[in-house]
């Protein structure tokens, strides 16, 4: 039984952010029956796709299953990262790595131009990152990535020692860890909101409440079936991430949708929550069962995310598990109540990199590997570049195919295995640190 008494009394199974920004808001629109490019999935690589090709030119339709933004770009935490966790365990040669980090690098600038470029109040902060080290060997780790992300861009990562965590975060819980001064923060669903209302003033078709299903032919000539009729068009991009289904089979078999749980407290006050984060800046960490967590934008509030659970369970039931998570990094959180418990998909790769490039004649966008916000609105930008014949080199998350995983065919069962011994490690890392 979850232990209901951590909730409020108006607590909501809807993420914290649809408060200021719900994703059903959208008219449904006739289905086209022909356009130069359809974009299947209306997150972050969709809708930033799908701007980039309007502004050029393109007839451009975006359909999505639910509501336009209802997966995670509407419920991920809000972290923005300039390449932090790009290639950390990704088996990749170090030369292809390390391109990786300094396009990562430049992708967050391209957030930061399209953020101020489209006017979006989004409640967006420089605010760097804390990512804690769970053991002193985990730290030993950081301190090699620090010279890793140094080397290659101005990430500005700088080790903290155990005894001068508190002036970054108010715990002792980690030992030590890294800060990283390119990234930050901001609020998803408004950022979501704002290039949905770019698309909207483009007269990009959008489409909500439009499943794809079965899509025929090739380049230059598809057909796709979809859940309110048959469309054509010249090109098709598949940006569906967490999400991706039996439609694109290929690409299915190539993404692993993991949930992720988060919750929002109920308000702290700013200076309670000044003192839990002295600097304000978004947290990560190092285990393999990770914990990310913030201030809201608003700093009366935390957020607090992590992998509650690997089989598939309500926000409801993994909501109290978070509970106590928050409570450990966070003693003097106990009492606390929640207001908000939410899940959405993370997808994952292989090789966890993300991914674009094209399969059959059809682009793609995909695996953004927990950094979603930043990586998803590049990629789908670099895609529409791709199409129109813009780009003077090709990027480095096309440069690898999206590698097959061995065992799976679509249907994560393995998860709750892998989560099993994850959390084992964990827990013999934390239990002979020393």
């Amino acid at each position: 039984m979850s232990d209901t008494s951590v909730f409020t009394d108006d607590f909501k199974t809807d993420p914290y952010w649809w408060e200021a920004a719900r994703p059903d808001h959208e008219e449904e629109r006739a289905l086209p029956e022909a356009c130069d490019v359809l974009v299947i999935g209306s997150g972050f690589a969709g809708l930033s796709a799908a701007l980039e090709l309007k502004r050029n030119g393109v007839d451009v339709c975006v359909v999505d299953a639910e509501a336009l933004g209802w997966g995670a770009s509407s419920r991920n935490g809000g972290h923005v990262s300039g390449g932090v966790n790009i290639g950390k365990s990704s088996g990749l040669p170090a030369k292809q790595i390390n391109a990786m980090i300094e396009e990562a690098a430049e992708s967050y600038q391209h957030l930061e131009d399209v953020i101020e470029r489209e006017n979006i109040d989004c409640f967006y902060r420089r605010s760097g990152r804390f990512v804690g080290a769970h053991c002193p060997s985990a730290y030993a780790k950081l301190e090699r990535r620090v010279d890793e992300l140094n080397a290659h861009v101005d990430s500005g990562a700088e080790m903290i020692p155990r005894e001068r965590q508190r002036e970054e975060l108010n715990t002792d819980f980690y030992y030590g860890g890294m800060t990283v001064e390119l990234s930050g923060c901001l609020h998803p669903a408004l950022y979501h909101r704002g290039l949905l209302n770019a698309c909207r003033a483009a007269e990009v078709t959008l489409c909500p409440r439009t499943r794809a299903g079965y899509i025929a032919g090739n380049e230059d000539n598809f057909t796709v079936d979809t859940s309110r009729g048959r469309i054509r068009a010249k090109q098709v991009v598949v940006a569906t991430n967490g999400y991706t289904g039996e439609a694109t089979p290929w690409h299915q078999q190539r993404v692993v949708p993991v949930s992720s749980y988060i919750i929002a407290t109920e308000e702290l006050g700013e200076q309670r929550v000044r003192e839990l984060f002295p600097n304000l800046k978004v947290v990560g960490d190092t285990k393999r069962v990770l914990y990310y967590f913030r201030p809201s934008p608003d700093l009366k509030r935390v957020i607090f995310g992590g992998r509650a659970s690997f089989a598939a369970k309500s926000a409801l039931e993994t909501a109290p598990r978070l509970h106590d998570f928050m409570c450990n990094v966070f003693p003097q959180l106990k009492g606390v109540r929640i207001t908000h418990g939410w899940t959405g998909n993370v997808a994952f790769t292989y090789d966890r990199v993300p991914h674009m490039g094209t399969q059959s004649g059809m682009h793609y966008c995909l695996g953004c590997n927990g950094s979603g916000v930043v990586m998803m609105s590049h990629l789908g930008h670099r895609t529409a570049l791709k199409i129109l014949g813009q780009t003077n080199r090709a990027s480095a998350f096309e440069a690898v195919e999206l590698p097959s995983i061995p065992f799976y065919g679509g249907n994560p069962w393995f998860l709750p295995m892998v989560g099993g011994y994850y959390q084992l490690r964990d827990w013999i890392d934390r239990r002979f640190a020393v």
